[in-house]
């Protein structure tokens, strides 16, 4: 089974949220359409601008809270590594 970190933003460098999930898809689908109560809700949150897979929860985990723990321009640099543009990736993966 794969495990996915993500990064959401409310737009370019605004408001981030970090999650981890074993279903990107209907995560991501849950806080773009506000089932998600709470943070991403409140703020807007929900352009998908960076993800990691990782086949191993505990690995997906540990990486969530590591990049939890990271500064926001750590993230910011993370996030523009591969997607200088903050396009939202929600498109990408949301084809069937």
């Amino acid at each position: 089974m794969q495990y996915y970190v993500y990064i959401l933003a409310s737009g370019a460098r605004g408001t981030l949220y970090i999650g981890v999930t074993n279903d990107l898809v209907r995560r991501v689908f849950e806080h773009r359409e506000g089932l998600v109560k709470g943070f991403t809700a409140r703020y807007g949150v929900h352009r998908l601008v960076c993800y990691e897979v990782h086949g191993d929860i505990y690995a997906a985990i540990t990486r969530e809270k590591q990049l939890k723990r990271w500064s926001r321009s750590w993230k910011i640099e993370l996030i523009e590594k591969h997607n200088s543009d903050w396009h939202d990736l929600w498109p990408s993966i949301a084809q069937p």
